[in-house]
């Protein structure tokens, strides 16, 4: 039987998990004033000029042998999140769109906005058929939908150092076992995006042709994850490999005024040791002159919180941060004792917008945290939310934000802000027990976060 404990209901009310607040900062309200959806099941045909393989996708996410029967592999979270089934099933005939993985700060000059789309299915290995893409949105939060236009990547030049997927192939369009996206930022008319294989930095134009792939270098050294394409079987931690696997640029952030792109990772770096701390370190690189300039802070994750989401500034010093946990799911189900499938055996707990001061390092080189906001308690007086959430309590008058991966935020104006999901199709359901998670944006009003100093 679920019941809700009298230690989880304080767990749940307390404003900052019963931190310090000098260590993450104050925190201010949040209100919802907007909420768009892409459903779940939104698939999309491959280009007509890709191989026929990129037809059917998520061919590899059931093992070790292909399957090529449609619908044949049921979506499920995964053990950890107790192995609840999700309502869809593997391969897709065609793409998934879904994976949203990070904003631009600079629009398009017609308004859209540009989200990126993740590696496909979650690793190397699984998502060879999984093309890679972005896409030119415009959420309308009168009506709830989400304009969309899809630009596939490619690299006809053969500009990419390695062997991709589809090497034989005219077009040469690129998939999720040659990259994981996860961030992106426009400059001009070049896209910079950041990934985690490398982890690596590309230059892409609009119409996605890749003009350039930068290797990772910090202070001298190219720092590699175990998805390296060079990287030789075994390899050591801290020695043949410094960041973690699924720890590349989750976030990466165009700095207004120097114009440099600061790259953050998602998890904290191995020492020679093999040992990590609690802090994720951030490199600028200059677009102008394509190399690393060697400056360098480091983001401390707060109790809790084991990685980050995304990271765009507002101004020339300030930025926003997305921190979270790994869990999913409304706190008031959690299980109590074995999982089954109607409860969350790890609820969704740390899921916020930090607010930092890039000017304002501490003596440890990490930046000063100065504000958050809490995205599984945003005020909705006026019942704005379209989707209800799974949950054992009265969520009247509040919306929570329950997802594994959040990975998209941006500043709108002074006042406002747009957060969106990775919804990490079909393996993720966050908001309902078992039901595939949708894309979700949504529209905020945070005037204290956004003034705070």
């Amino acid at each position: 039987m679920l019941r809700l404990s009298v230690a989880l209901i304080a767990l749940m009310t307390a404003p900052a998990l019963a931190q310090d607040a000098d260590i993450i900062g104050q925190q201010f309200p949040a209100k919802l004033v907007g909420h768009a959806v892409i459903e779940a099941n939104t698939i999309i045909p491959a280009p007509a000029d890709a191989p026929a393989d990129a037809q059917i996708s998520g061919k590899f996410t059931g093992g070790a042998a292909r399957v090529d029967e449609p619908a044949s592999i049921p979506g499920n979270v995964g053990s950890y999140h107790g192995n609840r089934a999700t309502g869809l099933s593997l391969p897709f005939e065609g793409q998934p769109v879904q994976g949203f993985s990070g904003f631009a700060m600079n629009r398009l000059d017609d308004g859209s906005i540009i989200a990126l789309t993740d590696n496909g299915f979650g690793s190397k290995l699984n998502s060879p058929d999984a093309l890679l893409f972005f896409h030119k949105i415009n959420p309308d939060f009168e009506t709830g939908e989400v304009a969309r236009e899809t630009v596939f990547l490619k690299d006809p030049n053969k500009v990419v150092p390695f062997r991709i997927a589809y090497e034989g192939t005219a077009e040469r369009y690129l998939t999720g076992s040659d990259f994981d996206l996860e961030s992106i930022q426009l400059v001009g008319d070049t896209l910079w995006i950041g990934e985690e294989f490398g982890p690596y930095l590309i230059e892409a134009s609009l119409d996605g042709v890749v003009k350039g792939v930068y290797p990772t270098m910090l202070a001298g050294e190219e720092i590699r994850s175990p998805d390296h394409p060079a990287l030789k079987i075994p390899a050591t931690a801290g020695k043949d490999y410094r960041s973690q696997r699924s720890g590349g640029y989750e976030g990466m952030a165009l700095q207004p005024g120097t114009g440099l792109l600061w790259a953050m990772l998602e998890k904290p770096i191995y020492e020679a040791d093999g040992s990590t701390g609690n802090a994720l370190t951030v490199m600028a690189f200059d677009p102008e002159t394509r190399a690393w300039i060697g400056d360098v802070f480091k983001f401390p994750l707060a109790e809790g919180a084991t990685a980050i989401g995304d990271f765009n500034f507002i101004d020339e010093k300030r930025a926003m941060v997305i921190e979270r946990d790994n869990g999913e799911g409304d706190p008031s189900l959690k299980c109590e004792g074995e999982a089954t499938p109607e409860c969350f055996p790890n609820p969704a707990m740390v899921k916020r917008i930090v607010l930092i001061d890039t000017s304002d390092l501490h003596e440890d080189g990490t930046v000063r945290r100065i504000g958050y906001i809490d995205l599984m308690n945003i005020a909705d007086p006026d019942g704005v939310a379209r989707l209800e959430t799974d949950a054992k309590r009265d969520l009247t008058g509040l919306y929570t934000f329950p997802f594994f991966t959040i990975e998209d935020v941006m500043k709108v104006d002074d006042t406002h802000i747009i957060v969106a999901n990775d919804n990490n199709l079909p393996f993720s359901a966050g908001r309902k027990l078992t039901e595939a998670a949708a894309n979700e944006f949504i529209l905020l009003e945070v005037p204290g976060l956004l003034s705070a100093e």
